[in-house]
This record gives C-alpha cells, structure tokens and sequence, in this order.
C-alpha cells in the first residue's frame, strides 16, 4: 500500500478529467442504450485511436495538434460510415459496429507490428494515462464539453440529422480516449445509464452522473492506496457502484418519454 500516492496534484486533475468526460458520455451513453447499439463507443474510440497510430507512423509530433487533428479526422470517417450503414441496413447495424472495431484493431495492431514500443501504445490507448493529465488536455477537454453540452441542449443532435448524433459523439470520444482510454470511455457511457433505468427525467441524469463520479473517485483513491493502475480499478469501481444503485432502485425501465433521445428512431423519416 502506498500512502505516500495520495498526492492531490495527481488525483485532482485526473479526478476533473473523468467528471468532464461524464459531462458529456452521461447523455449520449442513455442514448446509445435506448438505441441498443451500446459498442459505438468502442468503435469510434477504437477509429480514433488508429488515427493517432497511423499519424505517429507517419512521423508526426507526438501530442501534437498534427495528432489530434489526425484523430478528429478519422473519427468523424468512421462516424460517417456508420450514419450511412445505418440508413443503408438499419437491422444490421450493430453488425457493422462491431466489424468497424474489430477492423480498425486489427490496423492498428498491423500498424503497430514493426514498432518496438508497439504494445506500450496499444495498453496506453486500452486503459490510457489518466494520472498524467496536463493542465493544456484538461484545458481542450473542458471547452470541448461545453460546446458539446450545449450542441445537446439545443438539439442538435437530432436537428442535423443522424451525422448530428454521430458527428458530435465522434468529437466526445476522441477527446476522451486519448486522456482515459477506450475502457473508461465505455465504461463512462454505458454503466451510468445502465443503472438507473428506474428514474426518469432530469433525476436520472443526476443520478447516472453520481455513479459515474463516485466510481471515479473510488477508483482513483483505491488505485493510489493499493498501487494498481488507476483505469481498471475505475472500470471495476463504477461498475460497483452501478449495481448497487440498481440493486437498490430497482432495474425496471423509466417510462420512454422520460428523456428525449438524441438520436430519431430508426423507423423515423430519414433526417439527411
């Protein structure tokens, strides 16, 4: 056990990165589960995220604007392709979520196979680096929730169409795995709105929001304290935390007008 970790300079930012990270994966994780393709996360992440391996193949800085840019662009392709699977073979949807993450992980593992380093990058982009956030990362990332929140508050992401959800949920993503990786992103949007199914309205925002930073801070503490790596402590922390909620309020579905989703129905008239 290391006491000596309990150090507020480094739990402080990387605590601030997962709150901001929720900010914006709370409301599209009850959208992607009302939707029932739950493994977008994982695919965008995962398109992102070879974008940044193809761009460090290529030589360009490392953290870099280069490499965000390099990111941003891929997963929007990505988000893309996925818009026009789903207007193009609705019931086969999800199918080709999963063939895009087992796709662009293979890439990436091809792209990586000559690098040395290669499976240091592959577990950084797993599990990430959340303890060594800078303050330039928290910076981008806050200012990049905002607009996001806001482009949710004003319905744009069912005013523009299903590029509108996908688009913004691409730019969510690729901020966020860079700093906590592909399974705190997934963790993030998926476990909050899975246990708290039996609230509706502006309190289950409130509440997924809770479990979310409860199990962050849990994580973070218990990571420090046993020295284990902080994103799979966080993953099994929040997980915890989101069936005791559950287990406790219950698991029976809120009423379906209990919060506008994000997304048209795929039965909807196509919004292009």
């Amino acid at each position: 056990m290391n006491w000596q970790a309990f150090d507020w300079s480094i739990l402080g930012p990387a605590l601030l990165a997962g709150l901001l990270v929720l900010a914006t994966h709370v409301p599209l994780g009850m959208s992607v589960l009302d939707r029932g393709i739950v493994f977008i996360d994982l695919a965008i992440a995962q398109v992102a995220g070879l974008g940044v391996i193809l761009a460090d193949n290529l030589g360009v800085a490392e953290h870099g604007l280069g490499v965000q840019l390099a990111a941003v662009a891929a997963a929007l392709l990505g988000a893309a392709l996925l818009a026009w699977t789903e207007r193009r073979a609705a019931q086969q949807h999800e199918a080709f979520i999963g063939v895009l993450f087992v796709l662009a992980s293979c890439i990436g593992i091809l792209a990586l196979a000559s690098n040395p380093h290669g499976g240091e990058h592959l577990k950084d982009m797993l599990v990430g680096q959340i303890l060594w956030v800078s303050g330039t990362q928290l910076a981008v990332l806050a200012a990049l929730s905002v607009v996001l929140c806001g482009w949710i508050a004003i319905g744009g992401m069912t005013r523009f169409g299903r590029f509108g959800f996908y688009g913004g949920f691409a730019l969510a993503v690729t901020a966020s795995v860079q700093l906590v990786g592909v399974y705190l992103v997934f963790s993030s949007l998926i476990i909050p709105a899975l246990a708290t199914p039996g609230f509706s309205g502006k309190r289950r925002y409130l509440v997924a929001g809770a479990v979310g930073a409860a199990g962050y801070a849990l994580g973070l503490a218990l990571s420090a304290w046993l020295d284990l790596p902080s994103g799979a402590v966080v993953v099994c922390t929040m997980a915890a935390c989101g069936l005791a909620v559950r287990s406790v309020f219950g698991g029976s579905a809120a009423p379906v007008a209990a919060h506008e989703p994000l997304l048209p129905a795929r039965n909807a008239p196509d919004a292009r």
